[in-house]
């Protein structure tokens, strides 16, 4: 998986591509693992995003949980409407913040 990273500030924006499973989302956490302390804010932008398998879901939530610790958001843009009905049947997208 490919995964681009910006910093602004206190802000990152986070871009995969790809799908996001078991075997791909090792990349991704890696991504996050690297922000630096003060990057409190973590935007995923999963424009590029076609599928997200519960490994995903579960860096989701780890990573909305890191940027709460860090006094920041963390926040999912433009998901497709497959990758929201994955979301919603989990009952995430009442508990992550996601920008569509």
């Amino acid at each position: 998986m490919e995964v681009r990273t910006s910093i602004d500030g206190s802000r990152a924006l986070i871009a995969p591509k790809g799908k996001l499973t078991v075997r791909t989302s090792p990349d991704l956490s890696a991504a996050i693992d690297s922000l630096p302390n003060d990057v409190c804010d973590i935007d995923i932008d999963l424009t590029d995003v076609e599928y997200v398998a519960s490994a995903g879901m579960r860096l989701f939530v780890s990573t909305d949980k890191l940027a709460v610790t860090r006094g920041g958001t963390m926040r999912l843009l433009s998901p497709s409407d497959e990758v929201v009905e994955a979301l919603d049947m989990t009952g995430l997208t009442e508990i992550l913040a996601i920008v569509r």
